[in-house]
């Protein structure tokens, strides 16, 4: 693998950028049509560049499919399909501002699971990063300020299974390949959406059509990037560039979208990037 970090974090800087548009046309399809409608027609889309690119790497699908460990990717897929279906319904219920400003404590989720899941060592620095950033958490929920919204809890449960979704990932990678891994995420996800999926289809307009092919699209990009940046440059140099997702998304709510933020929001999301950018550099340094 080359490692060209400049490349890198411009790769980074684009995935989460088409990524963030992903999330605008996600929140625009869902408020309009049912979510697991709009999720599975994507996991279509998706599935079929998976194996594209899974087959590739692997010479056969059936040498990408060859897994030591099925149950485990399986419960992968479906996980990432389920948290998908669940942070496009905090989009509806929440906006993309808070959602995403509440889903970027997912880094200190990954922290504080490594232990318990992958047996790391976590350190006393990290935990105090911790638990910070879920003061932060706390400043954009407001509990006690106002009867707290049970909505804000979505994109919170959508970070716990993300979280869970990266950590089984890199538990995985001791026994599987990367192709073979991307090959059970996206396939075992669309079999999932598709039974679930396929009796809550509503008729969609030629308009809205378009909007779908976008989403599948950008879907597909911003995968394909995420690839690229990790083929180009270590993971832990180009990580903290991700959390510009937050940033891009906001804008897409705040420009186009009319979402407004609140100062309580725009504070507690500094607090929870600053301790996640804390914790990544501790386990840089730590690794290194």
């Amino acid at each position: 693998m080359q490692n060209n970090q400049r490349l890198g974090i411009l790769l980074m800087i684009a995935t989460t950028f088409v990524f963030a548009v992903q999330d605008g046309i996600s929140r625009h399809l869902a408020g309009n049509y049912n979510v697991l409608m709009i999720v599975m027609i994507r996991y279509w889309f998706f599935a079929a560049f998976v194996i594209t690119i899974a087959t590739r790497q692997s010479g056969s699908i059936r040498a990408a499919a060859a897994t030591k460990q099925p149950i485990l990717q399986i419960f992968r897929g479906t996980l990432l399909a389920t948290e998908i279906c669940v942070m496009v319904s905090g989009f509806v219920l929440l906006g993309l501002v808070e959602s995403h400003a509440i889903f970027a404590c997912y880094p200190l989720l990954i922290a504080a699971l490594s232990g318990p899941v992958l047996g790391e060592n976590v350190g006393w620095r990290r935990w105090a990063a911790i638990g910070i950033g879920f003061i932060g958490v706390l400043v954009i929920l407001q509990p006690g300020y106002t009867v707290f919204a049970p909505a804000a809890a979505i994109p919170l449960l959508a970070a716990f299974m993300f979280a869970l979704y990266g950590l089984l990932t890199r538990y995985a990678a001791r026994k599987d390949s990367t192709a073979t891994s991307f090959f059970w995420t996206g396939t075992s996800g669309a079999v999932l959406m598709t039974v679930i999926g396929i009796w809550y289809w509503e008729p969609m307009t030629a308009y809205d059509w378009r909007w779908m092919a976008a989403l599948c699209v950008t879907g597909a990009l911003g995968h394909w990037l995420l690839i690229k940046t990790y083929e180009v440059a270590e993971a832990n140099a180009v990580q903290p560039f991700a959390y510009l997702q937050l940033v891009f998304a906001s804008a897409i709510g705040l420009l186009l979208l009319g979402e407004t933020l609140r100062p309580n929001v725009a504070i507690g999301a500094a607090i929870v990037v600053g301790a996640g950018l804390f914790t990544l550099w501790r386990s840089r340094r730590v690794s290194g």
